[in-house]
């Protein structure tokens, strides 16, 4: 049994490390459905349940110091990766359909937690805030508002559960409708010409540098600058009881990676292996601190999961036929919602691979806007449960 610091982050970066390069070298099918850092959260949860380290005051002082330091380290490289001036090449008609994917998925939340909530705990609108802040960004905007709305480690089991399971579905069901693309467009009465012209005009950005030991060094170093920057302003900004010191901090270290973003340090490659790495292991840190048994209300939590993103398709398929959208624009809208930039270009590139480029850029764009529109509807679920 583990009862020191040390022990206990070497084994949570070894088994991050280990998955990581499993999923890379071995191109193993199971990592198509079930990402490494999933695994990563229910084997380190396993772990925890099967109590290989305790929490002693030396472990819970080294869990609080590297998570709470390193989230907005993170949140600030993730960032540092998107330009929003690239981003708004796209043109008013595919950013419009994106944000209307975010609506959609909003409304979503907002209707399955109006109807269910009496069947969650009274708490379970934290949960729900944190997923959909991964179903409108990513993992790491995920992880942002669980530490602004200070959801319990316990609790991120079910939004590890439906962000994996009920994900996974979804962009099966999405690259299974590819090849019906031209009957719905025909349906909807779609302008297809739109999306080859648009194919043209946004360029795949390969001018980025290479990794290099400077530029890794620098990053990192500046990274933990604006993290400490962050938290020092936070507690110097008015306080509410939503806008706490926590959420100030991520809120800071977002306008910071968006402002930098725009400039030359967004070519620098190294901001993303470092942005990944810590959050590895801050979702490793997290599931230290679960337990298998307190998730009992895991099936209803799935089901969920599932009405959400059934109101989010029957919104997106109407409006597609009230604003004759194309098939490629509301799955990559959707995709690049809830996958992120993990799986929006593998659904651009089932279209044609000259779209890639689109699908890496509106998922930047959820990179962006998800914690943000996730925390509105967090305080919208938070109303309900009232």
């Amino acid at each position: 049994m583990i009862s020191t610091a040390f022990p206990y982050l070497s084994i949570l970066l070894f088994i991050a490390s280990i998955l990581v390069y499993i999923e890379t070298k071995s191109k193993a099918k199971i990592f198509e459905y079930l990402p490494a850092i999933v695994i990563l959260y229910f084997t380190v949860m396993s772990l925890s349940t099967l109590e290989l380290w305790i929490k002693t005051d030396e472990i819970n002082a080294a869990y609080k110091a590297f998570k709470n330091n390193l989230l907005p380290a993170m949140i600030f490289l993730m960032l540092l990766q998107s330009d929003i001036r690239k981003i708004l090449k796209l043109g008013k008609r595919i950013l419009l359909t994106f944000f209307l994917a975010s609506l959609s998925i909003s409304l979503g939340f907002i209707i399955m937690y109006a109807q269910l909530h009496h069947h969650f705990e009274p708490d379970a609108w934290r949960a729900f805030g944190a997923l959909s802040g991964s179903w409108m960004g990513g993992t790491g905007n995920m992880v942002a508002i669980q530490s602004a709305l200070e959801l319990p480690d316990s609790k991120m089991g079910y939004v590890l559960l439906i962000d994996s399971i009920d994900y996974a579905i979804w962009v099966m069901i999405l690259l299974a409708l590819v090849p019906f693309a031209k009957q719905f467009n025909r349906w909807t009465k779609a302008d297809e010409i739109l999306i080859e012209q648009l194919s043209n005009r946004v360029e795949n950005n390969q001018e980025k540098k290479e990794v290099d030991f400077p530029s890794l060094f620098m990053m990192l170093g500046l990274a933990l600058m604006v993290s400490m920057m962050a938290q020092y302003l936070a507690l110097l900004l008015p306080s509410t009881g939503f806008l706490t010191p926590t959420t100030w901090t991520v809120i800071v270290a977002t306008l910071a990676g968006i402002v930098v973003g725009m400039t030359p340090l967004n070519k620098e490659r190294s901001a993303e292996p470092l942005a990944n790495i810590i959050l590895y292991l801050i979702v490793a840190l997290i599931a230290s601190r679960a337990n298998f048994s307190e998730l009992t209300q895991a099936p209803l939590y799935i089901i969920a999961g599932f009405m959400i993103i059934v109101i989010h398709a029957t919104i997106m398929v109407l409006f597609a036929k009230l604003f004759k959208l194309d098939l490629f624009s509301l799955g990559m809208a959707s995709l690049a919602n809830i996958g992120g930039v993990a799986s929006a270009p593998i659904l651009a590139g089932a279209y044609h691979k000259a779209l890639i480029p689109i699908g890496v850029l509106m998922a930047m764009m959820g990179y962006i806007v998800g914690t943000f529109i996730g925390l509105g509807v967090a305080q919208v679920l938070k109303f309900i449960s009232l």
